[in-house]
């Protein structure tokens, strides 16, 4: 199961909510095209800072290798941890983004793919019970299974036996 943040628009002039349509969810974990194709990646979801930084990184990188007369090997093995290096932070980035950008992150969700990460966020918006919604901040749900104690991990239950 892949977890997803939830992140939506600031509502437009004259508007009072945002279309619902407008959300993106953004997956955390490894994005295996940013590693691969990093520059277009970065075009791709619109990263423009993101991307310029990239490139003023890489470029920094390659004129030091080259001015230190560094041998091809290394040169490649440090491309490669660069490029992984994006695929690990690309949603840390794209979140980094769409911060910026003024959005903010309205949910977090849990779903097999995106399809039904949606499929459950929407069903469940604006359902929490009031003592739920008081310890989180406000306009901010978290949508995954339900536990049944309150008991986190492997950890006996509360004055239970060990």
């Amino acid at each position: 199961m892949a977890v997803y943040t939830v992140h939506e628009p600031a509502p437009r002039k004259g508007a009072s909510s945002v279309n619902p349509e407008d959300a993106v969810f953004v997956r955390d974990g490894f994005y295996f095209w940013a590693f691969v194709l990093g520059p277009v990646w970065l075009l791709w979801r619109r990263l423009w800072l993101v991307l310029v930084l990239y490139l003023l990184v890489w470029a920094g990188i390659e004129a030091g290798m080259w001015y230190g007369r560094i041998g091809t090997l290394a040169q490649v093995l440090v491309g490669l941890a660069l490029a992984l290096l994006l695929g690990l932070e690309a949603s840390t980035l794209w979140r980094w983004t769409l911060d910026r950008r003024g959005w903010t992150q309205t949910g977090v969700v849990v779903g097999e793919d995106q399809e039904a990460a949606e499929r459950r966020y929407f069903a469940g918006r604006g359902q929490l019970s009031p003592d739920a919604a008081a310890t989180k901040p406000a306009g901010y749900t978290s949508y995954g299974p339900k536990s049944s104690s309150e008991v986190i991990g492997l950890f006996p239950e509360p004055g239970g036996k060990a």
